[in-house]
């Protein structure tokens, strides 16, 4: 029978039709953990949370080992040093590092729909960013930045020079650090928290032995090489595994390996968000240290918040990292596979456990905090009484700084990452240092006024945080990639 013309125009549409159609995603279970969004969630939700907080806490002993160190071999100005170098590095990197929070929503989002092919493509675009904005953009500006950027947190001159070297060796050498966030990132997302932690510990060893071999005849610019170094060797490692396969995230094989605009347009997306939160977030801390650099005793106090809020402080924070990531993979792979109350619960229980743990930290705080300082090499008296004065507001600040970091990552994990801005933005700058502008003006600035800032700031994030969440409108987040 012959075809008539139009017959033949209607075959050709309909095969083309066919042709350009989507693939549906592959349906595939094998690798992922389905309990996360099949299984009791409490179970879920600590399984992930302990060890990215063990591994957290044990990368704590990196800092502490440094300010350790560096406090005995130094003195207190390489203590103030490192805390404003660190508090820099944070703020420019963290915003490169936004690319990872887009990632992770992604890759929650396609695991908990089976989608292997996706998953381990988006993985692979993050890679490829996280590469070129390092070695084109973060190490060159970074370096040729630095002084500039020390000038701004009004940094004593003392403690500028011991921060300088360590700042540009950490610019420099950002590759590794940023390879391994990426990896950590992208196993968590997938279910796997196990393999980050081990990852993290033996980065840390690594680290610490470096540092024990390097700040005594290199002082801060040895730590940063013993901090660059361990990171630069695990990522390796990590790279060689994702190349080759055996995680439950991998490099595709046989699909190409140029970047794919679509993927990269939407890491951004969902990102950059998160890396205005982060840089606002620490920003606000920069500037904070400006505001402690007014003061009349402004080395002792700089020091005083290196150790109690930057070192000691930072086991609350970091344990809260830990259940924010564990609420915002069970958040994505929860919306992924179409249960929004699981979602619901998860993050409730995450904030359930993060007060626990402040709880127990805040209480050390308030009952051994000269013995707290005293590890860092902390003798100076007014120092000390900085310190410990600090560290009895933080006691209370913790509390509310992990709820509101367990609602954070639920709204992440779904994708809203533009609410989180905001709300940082009102809590880390405006109303911190808002408080801190207005008592100098008056004349009036005292340690405790900053301190009691920062705890109004953190009470603020968790109540604005709580409030987003419980509106709901992350249901409806679309992720809009097609295969």
């Amino acid at each position: 029978m012959t075809l008539s013309a139009q017959d033949r125009r209607l075959e050709v549409e309909a095969a083309d039709a066919a042709e350009s159609a989507p693939c549906p995603p592959p349906v595939s279970t094998r690798r992922y953990d389905r309990s996360i969004v099949e299984g009791p969630l409490q179970r879920a939700v600590w399984r992930l949370a302990w060890p990215t907080m063990l591994t957290n806490v044990v990368g704590g002993l990196q800092g502490l080992v440094d300010h350790v160190m560096v406090g005995h071999f130094v003195g207190y100005t390489a203590n103030a040093g490192i805390g404003v170098a660190i508090q820099i590095f944070i703020v420019i990197i963290a915003f490169i590092m936004s690319l990872f929070t887009g990632m992770s929503i992604l890759v929650a989002r396609f695991v908990g729909a089976a989608d292997e092919h996706m998953a381990d493509r988006t993985v692979y675009q993050a890679f490829l960013s996280a590469v070129f904005l390092s070695l084109g953009v973060l190490a060159p500006v970074g370096y040729f930045a630095s002084p500039y950027l020390l000038q701004l947190a009004n940094a004593a001159p003392d403690v500028e020079a011991e921060a300088l070297p360590y700042l540009r060796i950490s610019f420099l050498y950002s590759i590794g650090t940023l390879l391994f966030f990426m990896i950590g990132g992208a196993l968590r997302a997938a279910g796997d928290a196990r393999t980050p932690m081990v990852l993290g510990i033996v980065m840390t060893l690594l680290n610490i032995a470096l540092n024990v071999a390097l700040i005594p005849p290199y002082g801060t610019a040895g730590a940063a090489a013993g901090t660059a170094i361990a990171a630069i060797v695990v990522s390796a490692y990590g790279m060689w595994r994702l190349w080759h396969g055996g995680w439950v995230v991998s490099f595709p094989r046989g699909l190409g390996y140029r970047p794919d605009r679509r993927i990269i347009v939407t890491l951004f997306r969902f990102g950059l968000p998160t890396g205005v939160q982060g840089v606002v977030m620490n920003l606000g801390g920069v500037l904070m240290l400006a505001f402690i650099g007014s003061l009349a005793q402004s080395a002792e106090a700089q020091a005083a918040y290196a150790i109690s809020y930057s070192q000691l402080f930072s086991f609350v924070t970091w344990t809260a990292v830990g259940l924010l990531g564990a609420a915002a993979t069970t958040a994505g792979q929860n919306l992924g596979a179409g249960k929004p109350e699981r979602v619901v619960q998860a993050v409730r229980t995450a904030s359930r456990f993060g007060l626990m743990l402040a709880a127990a930290l805040g209480l050390l705080f308030v009952l051994i905090p000269r013995q707290l300082l005293a590890i860092f090499g902390m003798n100076e008296p007014v120092v000390v009484e900085l310190g410990v004065q600090l560290l009895r507001v933080l006691s209370l600040s913790g509390l509310f700084v992990v709820v509101a970091l367990a609602y954070t990552g639920g709204l992440q994990g779904t994708g809203d990452t533009r609410s989180p801005m905001y709300i940082s933005i009102v809590s880390q700058v405006i109303v911190p240092l808002g408080t801190c502008f207005i008592l100098q003006r008056a004349n009036a600035l005292d340690p405790i006024d900053i301190w009691l800032a920062i705890l109004a700031g953190h009470v603020t994030r968790c109540v604005l945080s709580v409030v987003r969440f419980n509106q709901g409108r992350w249901r409806d987040i679309e992720v809009g990639i097609g295969r």
